[in-house]
């Protein structure tokens, strides 16, 4: 059979072919994706009204060249500066429009807000992360204020994961978001919090002059101890909201006693090569894999003994026995003024930690990192938790709970499961 066209519907196919072939023509970017964000605002001179920000953010939207940061509104932007967190090194930016931001990357913008547009180093590995810190200084008289003697910070903060520092000499009066409170090397009072719920916290902080300087007081006697013990609370004044650790649990069927999982982890420190992670007594892992999220490459992995460890002279960082487990990653040492951001991907099997119990899965395990998932296996639905989560459903339909722990101390979770019918 021979198939006929009209001139007029050639015309209009035509057309539409040109029309999509064009130069210049593009489908819907899709959406802009990005996690791990952390805000710190450092307060300026309080008559100023302005306050230092230095943005962390991991773009994911695999192949996007670019990443877009909303100027907000009512704050006038100033001082920008953008660099590669995985090098160091500073990276083009310029400020557009929420057109010309929907156009080349971000179909959500809002039109009525300009963007920070940023070039990124390279474009988004599928299943990594382009990691970029923004430092910029705003203006913005209703947020950063005087109130007679008093200075206030009052503003609305929809990133999860924030620090607020003050002006040095000035001394908290009152803060209404629970937060840490902890002090940088030259003083500065300095408030940290994860914010769990699904709003924007609405932070208020009022602070005044007056805050006596500190003066670590060093012993005047050889080998006498000094009354300041902060070096040994180091590791519970930290800023836990600024830790990255973050890990995801996908149990398999309860029988099994297994699980799958990956957890993502950032090294800055100059000279590491190796990431070791020891396996807990209890459990065995299998299948261990990494890459090297800020580029998408593999990266060598090894599961070795306790004694190979110690006849390489390696230091896991904990004690060990001959017999534990270890995964060792090896990557490219970190360079002074760099960071590496790692995932790595394990099996592990725990019979005392992840049972059936009759008809229902039990998952009974500590949790020591900031934030934690556990992913149920398909079928199945959550019908206790000892601790507070989030649940929601992913794509595949299987079933989240979210942990986020903002002390720095574990928490046991206790999740019982059945089948849905």
């Amino acid at each position: 059979m021979r198939l006929m066209f009209s001139r007029s519907t050639t015309t209009r196919a035509l057309a539409l072919f040109l029309f999509l072939a064009a130069p210049g023509w593009a489908q819907t970017p899709p959406r802009q994706t990005q996690e791990d964000d952390y805000t710190r605002y450092e307060l300026l001179a309080p008559d100023t009204a302005q306050f230092r920000i230095l943005y962390e953010v991991a773009a994911t939207t695999a192949g996007a060249p670019f990443f877009f940061n909303a100027i907000r509104k009512g704050s006038v932007a100033s001082d920008e500066r953008v660099s590669d967190t995985m090098t160091g090194q500073p990276l083009k930016w310029e400020v557009v429009s929420g057109a010309q931001a929907r156009k080349e990357g971000h179909p959500t913008a809002d039109l009525e807000t300009e963007w920070l547009k940023v070039y990124l180093a390279r474009p988004v590995p599928k299943g990594g992360e382009g990691r970029v810190l923004i430092d910029k200084t705003y203006k913005d008289a209703k947020s950063y204020y005087r109130d007679g003697d008093t200075i206030v910070f009052d503003r609305s903060l929809g990133i999860r994961r924030n620090a607020v520092v003050l002006p040095l000499g000035y001394r908290l009066i009152s803060c209404n978001v629970p937060s840490q409170v902890m002090a940088t090397p030259d003083g500065r009072v300095t408030m940290t919090f994860l914010n769990a719920s699904a709003s924007a916290a609405p932070l208020v902080i009022r602070a005044k002059p007056g805050l006596a300087p500190f003066t670590p007081q060093i012993p005047t006697t050889p080998g006498a101890p000094s009354t300041v013990t902060l070096a040994s609370q180091a590791s519970r004044l930290s800023d836990r909201a600024h830790q990255d650790r973050e890990i995801v649990y996908f149990p398999n069927d309860p029988s099994t006693h297994s699980f799958n999982l990956y957890h993502d982890y950032t090294e800055s420190r100059p000279g590491i090569a190796h990431y070791f992670n020891v396996v807990r007594a209890g459990s065995s892992v299998s299948n261990p894999s990494a890459v090297l999220l800020d580029t998408g490459e593999a990266l060598r992995v090894e599961t070795i003994s306790g004694a190979e460890l110690k006849k390489r002279g390696l230091d896991a960082g904990e004690p060990v026995t001959n017999t534990t487990q270890i995964v060792v990653i090896s990557f490219p040492a970190v360079k002074q003024g760099q960071s590496a951001r790692l995932r790595i991907t394990e099996t592990y099997t725990d019979a005392s930690r992840y049972v059936l119990d009759g008809d229902e899965l039990v998952w009974d395990r500590a949790f020591g990192r900031p934030r934690n998932s556990v992913v149920l296996p398909a079928g199945w639905t959550v019908v206790a938790s000892s601790t507070p989560a989030v649940i929601s459903q992913d794509a595949d339909g299987r079933q989240r709970l979210y942990f986020e722990n903002n002390r720095n101390d574990e928490i046991q979770v206790l999740i019982r499961a059945r089948k849905a019918s």
